[in-house]
């Protein structure tokens, strides 16, 4: 029998960073020994939305989901004895990402690299932000340009770096179908495709150059057969689109190239185990068909609904990966679905469905001029809904939460508060004490840095001019300049954007039948606002930090309106202070908060005070998210009425505990209405 010549693995990453540089740094050398092959670098919530440590909105979230990265010394300190050059390294990074780039480059520069031999990736695909993440920080406009800039950039100086994954990963989260998922991602390359090519940075004859470079990043969902098709239609669309548009004939430049994160969203609390077998199914999604194989592949950890993972946990994930690639003859076959009937007819359905869908994009104007117009906020919202609707109903099932949820005392999380990693909350005091020393003495030896002032203006008069931004970028990063300072210069230009939620237009997913649960709940609102002498019930939803994953506040928003509530959401990235405002404005009945960063612990408690500080006594405040156990009990101690996390599935019997809470917090006597 002859040897088999075996393909090359893909690239196998983790996405990894939380609490220092330092520990970061760790964390990377370890997983490279243990046979990573490429860095996928995570940064903490005040870096991805332009805020130094010390910043009012980032209490709470330094180090937390991320590394905070606030200056040139900290980045020093997060690859140090990792040489560059020779490292492939995944930034995931957005609104921030020319200035990551640019201290990755300099720290490049000092370690010696040849910036031409610079590999990696950053995501920098505003769009999505917008849509689904929320880490955006300036309006679409001047976000378009600095994605611009930073791509002609990295073209002419680092030629083997992706300056852009557009990224569709965040849009499935927010409840995308596969056509969404392709349709808004290729019409977002398309937006960013032709705002390079009219920026007027690249000569005709480089134009492949550009398309070569831009690269994607999906998600994997469960439904691995659908998935595995929709990465084959997202390749055939996109030769399609570079070939006809922009006129690339050569079919490497076309390459539809992709690295992916299965679905962290999707893992569940309940039943953790289960995620093992979710996270296989949706890795083999995106390995087993050669034609449409991912770059690169990064896998969550099985316990990531219960909070940060472990080393270890971490560990688990890349063996899976190893397993694959090195023990099973996956990588000596060519494609195993090449001539599939039932695969041929289903991709044919996504791309004649998915090119129907930009079609529609395109008649609005495109890509950016959809999400200002807040359609793909809203159609996202709405299939969102859809989708909790069919699991509510339990014609979606989901092992452990809504079938077959009888279980054997599990170890793995026999001692929760061991079961995943907790960050130090002394760390986010040791990180603001660093940033005021960097502050104060980076013009000192041994850094002697230039005042980033003089770098500042000249960021400001260029960013008021048309020129690209990546110089005078650099210049900042040289001098010494912080996350806050460049992000606070380019506010003062640019301006920032606030988007639109998509709960307002979103459309009615669970009808009020009679007889239905959401009927109800219906007559339990309308009872206690006549009991209450009052209109209608009024609920505010609120967002305080950084945490841009409004998904769950969203759904929680559109559920309150269809069950007679009057809704106040302002969106993301609220002030503990702000949002206590708003509700004595509104003279609101309830206040639902709802974080997934784990900031949490120092933002609830700060509402909660604020009410009680304005004699607000009799406002129940609902905390959500991703909170462990102790963490919801000292939140109910310090008087938080209800706590719900991703095993609490119902949304019509949340809010229909909401009810509850504001009746026992006005002293009425309690309802008990029959579905």
């Amino acid at each position: 029998m002859t040897e088999r010549q075996k393909d090359r693995p893909w690239l196998m990453r983790t996405y990894a960073g939380h609490s220092t540089a330092e520990a970061s740094n760790e964390l990377y050398r370890r997983n490279l020994a243990k046979g990573q092959t490429g860095l996928s670098v995570a940064f903490d919530l005040p870096t991805q939305t332009g805020y130094d440590s010390d910043h009012v909105l980032a209490r709470g979230e330094v180090g937390r989901v991320g590394v905070p990265v606030a200056h040139l010394g900290d980045m020093r300190r997060l690859f140090q004895d990792i040489p560059l050059e020779r490292m492939n390294t995944s930034m995931t990074i957005n609104a921030t990402a020319m200035w990551l780039l640019a201290l990755y480059q300099v720290v490049a520069e000092e370690q010696g690299a040849d910036l031409a031999d610079l590999q990696g990736t950053t995501q920098n695909d505003i769009v999505k932000e917008y849509l689904s993440r929320g880490t955006h920080v300036f309006p679409p406009g001047p976000s378009l340009r600095l994605t611009t800039d930073m791509i002609c950039y990295t073209v002419h100086h680092m030629p083997k770096w992706n300056p852009i994954n557009i990224c569709s990963y965040h849009l499935q989260e927010a409840g995308a179908t596969p056509v969404q998922e392709i349709a808004y991602a290729m019409s977002t390359a398309i937006a960013v495709l032709d705002a390079v090519f009219a920026s007027g940075q690249i000569p005709e004859d480089r134009r492949g150059d550009v398309v070569a470079r831009i690269s994607f990043f999906v998600n994997a969902g469960v439904r691995f057969v659908e998935e595995m098709c929709k990465m084959r239609a997202f390749s055939r669309i996109w030769d399609r689109v570079t070939h006809e548009r922009y006129g690339i004939e050569d079919p490497r430049q076309r390459r539809f190239r992709y690295g992916v994160q299965v679905n962290s969203l999707g893992l569940t609390e309940a039943q953790p185990e289960n995620n093992v077998q979710r996270i296989v199914l949706e890795m083999l999604a995106v390995t087993l068909s050669k034609d449409a194989r991912a770059r690169a592949v990064q896998l969550p950890a099985w316990n990531e609904a219960l909070g940060l993972p472990r080393p270890w946990d971490q560990q688990w994930s890349l063996r899976i990966q190893q397993v694959l690639a090195h023990e099973s003859d996956l990588l000596e076959y060519e494609d195993l679905f090449a001539g599939s009937h039932v695969v041929e007819a289903k991709v044919a359905d996504l791309v004649g469905e998915s090119l129907a869908e930009m079609a529609r994009i395109e008649e609005m104007g495109g890509a950016m001029a959809a999400v200002e117009s807040g359609y793909l906020k809203a159609q996202l919202v709405s299939s969102h809904a859809e989708r909790r609707a069919r699991i509510e109903s339990g014609q979606e099932k989901i092992v452990g939460v809504n079938v077959f949820e009888t279980t054997e005392p599990n170890p793995l999380t026999a001692d929760l508060d061991t079961a995943v990693q907790t960050v130090d909350p002394a760390v986010e005091a040791r990180v603001v004490e660093d940033l005021a020393r960097w502050r104060d003495t980076r013009y000192q030896p041994p850094f002697n840095h230039p005042r980033p002032c003089k770098a500042l203006e000249r960021l400001k008069e260029a960013a008021r001019g048309t020129g690209n931004l990546m110089a005078a970028t650099l210049e900042c990063a040289r001098a010494g300049a912080t996350t806050g300072e460049w992000a606070g210069a380019l506010r003062e230009v640019f301006g920032e954007f606030r988007a639109p939620t998509g709960v307002s237009s979103a459309p009615v997913a669970v009808p009020a039948e009679a007889g239905s649960a959401l009927a109800g709940v219906r007559r339990k609102v309308e009872d206690t606002a006549r009991d209450l002498g009052v209109g209608r019930l009024r609920f505010l939803v609120g967002k305080p930090g950084l945490d841009g994953h409004s998904n769950g506040a969203e759904q929680i928003a559109v559920r309150a309106r269809d069950a007679g509530f009057e809704v106040v959401y302002q969106g993301i990235r609220l002030t503990p202070e702000q949002i206590v405002d708003a509700a004595l404005a509104e003279d609101v009945h309830a206040v639902g908060l709802s974080i997934l960063s784990g900031s949490h612990a120092q933002l609830v408690p700060d509402v909660l005070e604020r009410l009680r500080d304005a004699g607000a006594h009799d406002i129940p405040v609902i905390a959500g998210g991703i909170i462990p156990q102790g963490d919801a009990e000292r939140l109910r101690a310090a008087g938080v009425a209800a706590v719900f996390t991703p095993k609490d599935f119902d949304i019509t019997g949340i809010i229909g505990r909401i009810v509850d809470e504001i009746r026992t917090a006005n002293k009425l006597d309690p309802l008990e209405v029959t579905a």
